[in-house]
């Protein structure tokens, strides 16, 4: 009777589950598993840190819809991946966290690279976290853990295969043999709950529709459209739902701040939400109403029961598929008669406009870039099809607001985890997923620093990224923010110095340009796309601009009230510090 190791078994598994792609960093508690990868022809891609496979791997997941799969060694290689398990949970991305461990029977010996309850760590940011203890279960688990990941509301699983477990060998015949790949959930909202939605947003003066990260993986665009088309309401999307109605559709009314926009502008807010699959929380407000005003009535769609009615009252719950939802609601909405929006749906598209021109033409006479110009003219460089990582404070905002996506996925970037340094893996994840298209990298010169050595990854894979760096020689979201708060004499461990970061890329055999005049940079961006190969572009922009989205982070105290600013997050009252 045939044998195979439980590497072998757990390379099978993930092919019989459709995966053709891997991420890692090498370590000998997985060599069965890396070598069973191979016997199975599954295409492995190796970083040159933990976090950036696992960004990789997250961003596989965005931007295909699929699951992305990594795999770390145990110990220091679970603890430098835990920041991307933690980013994926946050944001719900279907991925497959493979974790190595020291073998079972060596437990409490003081084994190298173990020690800690890797399992018991990774449970409170995974959506279930198993150790595998018998090889021949290895198919089955698997299945059940994918089944976690992409069912309901998505998000990270993690697997441990002890390396005994890992390079032992178990007969066929006792092989566990899972038949539950094809399940699917996409669950309909009920028909009384469609039409109390349909017959809110029919009374209402000013409604829209907020599309946010639950729209990414329900399939969900033509739905959209026809909604949006058959009742003239105006959407907004958040930076994970933007694409879902392609911009510049006479419906897109760009980014959910722009509600911000709109009501300084008019006066008023919408009346009525949508809320397809955004969460609420610090993008939509967080608990004041700088965004949707507190008379607004909300219907939320969300695959999650648990997310309705997070921070305000829900008028009409959907707990549904996003898809199946707006499927459902643009059907439906094709029977209805609907008010004429066209003055409401002009100056809610507007307001996109507005924040454009609040930064006027550019100024020769400046002494440096400003950051909103650098960022549209990276812009007018980009193929209309190109795959955009966003990282960094202030860097990541500046180029929102230029950006066209076209479909879900397009443009990645930071979620509710803030974390930092994202950039280099995700865009390394979709190259991977898209080798025909163009990648480009947008980041700052604080988030290049945690993965600069990922130049190395792009050169070794031959993945022809273009990474910009926004260079102003500072933590810019942190060192502005010390500025608001305390004086611009009080800046603390938030200025960096100007590097010559597309030297490095240079170094490890990229290509790389340094950037100090706006009329420049459309063209430089445009020669290192052309090179196809990994290339940096190192852009100065003025270090004393600050970024609308660090001001509206930082927020402001009450006139009316004494209050104690806490930068992004809500106010104390004087009495409460």
């Amino acid at each position: 009777m045939a044998q195979v190791n439980g590497g072998y078994l757990l390379a099978r598994s993930l092919v019989d589950a459709g995966v053709s792609d891997v991420f890692a960093l090498h370590g000998g508690h997985l060599d069965a598993f890396l070598q069973g990868c191979v016997a199975c022809d599954i295409r492995l891609l190796d970083t040159r840190h933990e976090a950036a496979a696992g960004h990789a791997a997250d961003g596989y997941a965005r931007t295909t819809g699929r699951l992305g799969v990594v795999a770390v060694t145990a110990g220091p290689g679970f603890t430098n991946v835990y920041p991307a398990l933690a980013n994926a949970f946050v944001d719900g991305i279907p991925t497959l966290f493979i974790l190595g461990a020291a073998p079972l029977r060596e437990v409490e010996t003081n084994p190298l690279q173990g020690g800690i309850d890797q399992i018991a760590m990774a449970a409170p940011v995974s959506k279930w976290a198993h150790r595998i203890t018998q090889a021949d279960r290895i198919p089955d688990l698997i299945e059940l853990a994918i089944r976690k990941a992409t069912t309901g509301r998505p998000g990270p699983v993690t697997i441990e295969v002890p390396i005994d477990i890992c390079h032992s060998f178990v007969e066929e015949k006792s092989v566990s043999r899972p038949s539950g790949h094809a399940v699917t959930a996409r669950a309909a909202p009920s028909a009384a709950d469609l039409s109390a939605a349909l017959e809110l947003l029919g009374r209402a003066e000013r409604p829209a529709v907020i599309v946010g990260g639950g729209a990414l993986f329900a399939d969900c665009q033509d739905g959209l459209r026809a909604f949006a088309e058959r009742t003239g309401i105006p959407v907004f999307a958040s930076r994970k739902g933007a694409g879902a109605l392609p911009t510049g559709h006479a419906m897109d009314a760009g980014a959910v701040g722009n509600l911000g926009i709109l009501h300084r502008a008019t006066g008023q807010g919408p009346d009525a939400v949508l809320l397809l699959g955004q969460r609420l929380g610090l993008y939509t407000g967080g608990q004041s109403d700088s965004l949707l005003p507190y008379d607004c009535k909300l219907i939320q769609v969300d695959i999650e029961a648990a997310e309705i009615g997070r921070l305000r009252h829900i008028e009409v719950a959907l707990v549904a598929d996003c898809g199946a939802a707006i499927d459902a609601l643009a059907g439906a909405a094709g029977e209805h008669d609907w008010p004429d929006w066209t003055s409401w749906r002009g100056q809610a598209v507007a307001a996109a406009g507005a924040y454009a021109a609040s930064f006027g033409d550019p100024d020769p006479e400046a002494p440096a870039i400003h950051p909103f110009h650098a960022a549209g003219a990276v812009a007018a460089a980009l193929p209309e099809d190109a795959l955009i990582a966003l990282d960094g404070g202030e860097a990541s905002g500046w180029m929102d607001g230029h950006l066209r996506p076209q479909r879900p996925g397009q443009v990645l970037g930071h979620g509710y985890f803030g974390c930092l340094g994202i950039g280099p893996g995700m865009a390394i994840g979709l190259q991977r997923a898209h080798p025909d298209r163009r990648v480009v990298q947008v980041t700052g010169d604080g988030s290049i620093g945690f993965h600069i050595q990922e130049f190395d990854t792009m050169v070794r894979h031959d993945l022809p990224i273009v990474t910009v760096v926004f260079n102003n020689a500072g933590w810019g979201m942190c060192m502005h923010g010390q500025d608001l708060i305390y004086g611009r004499n009080a800046r603390v461990i938030t200025e960096l110095v100007d590097s010559d970061y597309h030297q490095v890329c240079q170094a490890f055999g990229g290509v790389g340009y340094r950037v100090d005049r706006l009329d420049q940079v459309t063209e430089v961006v445009r020669e290192a796309l052309a090179q196809r190969r990994p290339a940096c572009v190192n852009l100065m922009v003025d270090p004393e601009v600050v970024s609308p989205v660090t001001l509206g982070f930082i927020g402001k105290t009450d006139k009316d009230r004494e209050e104690i600013l806490v930068p992004y997050y809500q106010n104390l009252t004087a009495s409460e510090g």
